[in-house]
C-alpha cells in the first residue's frame, strides 16, 4: 500500500514535471501577438482650445501639468 502511494506521487510529479515544460516550450514558441484592440495609427490631435483650457493648471515640482479636456 505505501509503494503504490509513492509511485503515485512519483507519477503525478513527473507528469507535472512534463507538462510545465511543455508550456514553457509553446509560450516561446509563439512569437510576439498582437491584440485586437491594439492602435497603430497616429496619435489623435488635441482638440482646439485645450491651449486656454489648461491656461489655469499648477505645475507640479518636475514642471509637468495634468489637465483633462471632455469633449462631445
Amino acid at each position: 500500500r505505501r509503494r503504490l502511494w509513492r509511485w503515485a506521487v512519483v507519477a503525478w510529479l513527473i507528469l507535472v514535471a512534463a507538462a510545465g515544460g511543455l508550456t514553457l516550450w509553446w509560450q516561446d514558441s509563439v512569437g510576439p501577438q498582437r491584440y485586437g484592440r491594439e492602435q497603430t495609427g497616429p496619435t489623435p490631435s488635441l482638440p482646439e482650445g485645450w491651449e486656454s483650457a489648461c491656461a489655469g493648471a499648477t505645475p507640479d515640482e518636475k514642471g509637468r501639468v495634468l489637465c483633462f479636456v471632455r469633449t462631445r
